[in-house]
């Protein structure tokens, strides 16, 4: 199942390229498409209000490309509609498999990446191979949340009060407030532990 992510990933130091990365959720096409059929500018047009300054971060043809697998797939048809003062555009609508996978994505309530297990992987195999201080590579992340922190709390800041975005951008903001809380316990621990 393709997802939306929005994380910090890059402990080399570097700054963070974009910030943001996300991906075109399929189920959120069908499901978009569940209440009425759609072309594909519309359905962006729908993504980029309900992801507010985030949708920056999603690649235009995301969504084109998106859909063309859902067709191929079987999730979704495709149908050429004729415009009088533009080329034809593509209409497309959900299938019978494809409501029925949009009734099976509502009803999961599994939360992706609950725990921050390759982080914690990375910091226990640095260690146990003596490739790099732990300690480095927690102050590093923390420096890398500390960025997306301040921009998604900028973000936050220009979107209007009850805004749909916005409180996306409040989910994003406590996510990486706890991404923090849990750095500052993995700087402790990797602190009091003697260096091999």
């Amino acid at each position: 199942m393709c997802g939306v992510e929005v994380r910090a990933v890059d402990v080399s130091g570097k700054e963070p390229s974009s910030g943001y990365r996300l991906r075109v959720v399929q189920e959120v096409l069908l499901a978009l498409l569940a209440k009425e059929a759609s072309y594909g500018y519309q359905l962006r047009a729908q993504l980029q209000l309900a992801l507010g300054p985030l949708a920056d971060a999603l690649n235009a043809g995301q969504v084109y490309v998106t859909l063309n697998r859902l067709e191929k797939a079987g999730l979704a048809t495709a149908e050429r509609v004729g415009q009088s003062d533009r080329p034809d555009r593509k209409v497309y609508r959900l299938t019978a498999a494809g409501h029925e996978r949009v009734v099976e994505w509502l009803g999961d309530m599994s939360w992706p990446k609950a725990a921050p297990t390759e982080f914690h992987l990375k910091l226990v195999a640095a260690a146990a191979a003596g490739l790099a201080n732990p300690a480095h590579l927690v102050d590093a992340q923390r420096h890398a949340v500390l960025v997306e922190l301040a921009a998604a709390q900028r973000a936050a800041l220009t979107e209007p009060h009850g805004s749909v975005a916005g409180l996306l951008l409040e989910g994003v903001v406590l996510r990486l407030q706890a991404d923090l809380t849990w750095l500052d316990a993995c700087a402790r621990h990797w602190s009091s532990r003697k260096e091999p």
